[in-house]
């Protein structure tokens, strides 16, 4: 069984399998703090274990969904309304990408904020160690949405908490773009995920939150037109090499090393940026 601290999470395996089951075969995972974040920062995941029964994808969302935006059909909703229509659209997502299972915490975003409240940590580590997880997908430090940065926190905390085997097997973990693209990275430092297979399945899954959508937010065409021109922007002299892609910061040397800071993990990826705009200023002055 599966021990939550939220006894109001969801559970979802879209094809039936029992959750511990499930959760054993699962060999990639996203945590994103919202419903959709998943299929705008993880798309490499999904793809890559989408139709091979070998490497299963799972998915953790960790906010209710309260206080999304809406308009449209969508204007009068309450919260609860709200967060009931972003529950299924989650599930529909889960179900069209055949993901391992899709498990939404249901945790309140002050929650997620609040550097006191271990809940949060507690069942990630809970779902984790159940894994058998190669590659995770997180926000990026340098995303500007809080929850994102306060989910992207807690999921490290969590896996660095998993057993010493756990952590060994864990090869590679990304922090993804959706609040902030990544393009700003040095080339030799960003890591470039490829998207480029099954587009009709990129578009059809950011397409299902009809909610966001409908209320304004047109995160279908701005997360396909983001992949296409970061496949056209990543080199300045050659042909293109993919035709869509993510970028992402290689989180590993995190996980591997506790004692390395977060903040200065990404502040000196930021300085790297500094510095090469400065001596390419430099180099064309007199």
């Amino acid at each position: 069984m599966i021990n939550l601290k939220n006894k109001k999470a969801d559970i979802f395996v879209p094809d039936g399998t029992p959750i511990e089951k499930a959760l054993k075969r699962t060999t990639h995972i996203a945590i994103g703090a919202h419903q959709d974040d998943i299929e705008i920062m993880a798309y490499h995941g999904i793809e890559a274990c989408f139709g091979n029964k070998k490497l299963w994808f799972g998915g953790i969302t960790v906010t209710d969904g309260s206080g999304s935006p809406r308009a449209g059909i969508y204007g009068n909703y309450t919260d609860d309304q709200m967060k009931r229509v972003r529950l299924l659209e989650q599930r529909k997502a889960a179900y069209v990408g055949e993901y391992s299972f899709q498990i939404q915490l249901g945790y309140k975003s002050k929650d997620v904020k609040n550097p006191e409240n271990r809940n949060i940590i507690k069942d990630l580590i809970e779902i984790l160690s159940k894994t058998s997880i190669n590659t995770i997908y997180l926000h990026n430090p340098a995303d500007k949405h809080d929850t994102h940065v306060a989910v992207m926190l807690k999921s490290i905390e969590a896996i660095r908490n998993l057993s010493p085997q756990k952590i060994k097997n864990i090869k590679k973990v990304y922090g993804c773009e959706t609040w902030r693209d990544l393009d700003w990275m040095m080339d030799d430092r960003k890591v470039v995920l490829p998207t480029s297979i099954h587009e009709n399945l990129a578009s059809a899954l950011v397409s299902i939150y009809d909610s966001q959508i409908a209320g304004g937010k047109r995160y279908d065409l701005a997360t396909l037109s983001r992949r296409f021109a970061n496949a056209t922007y990543l080199s300045t002299h050659e042909v293109d090499i993919y035709k869509s892609v993510t970028y992402a910061m290689d989180l590993t040397p995190l996980i591997k090393n506790k004692d390395l800071s977060i903040q200065e993990y990404v502040k000196n990826e930021i300085l790297l940026f500094l510095k090469d705009v400065e001596q390419r200023i430099n180099k064309f002055q007199k």
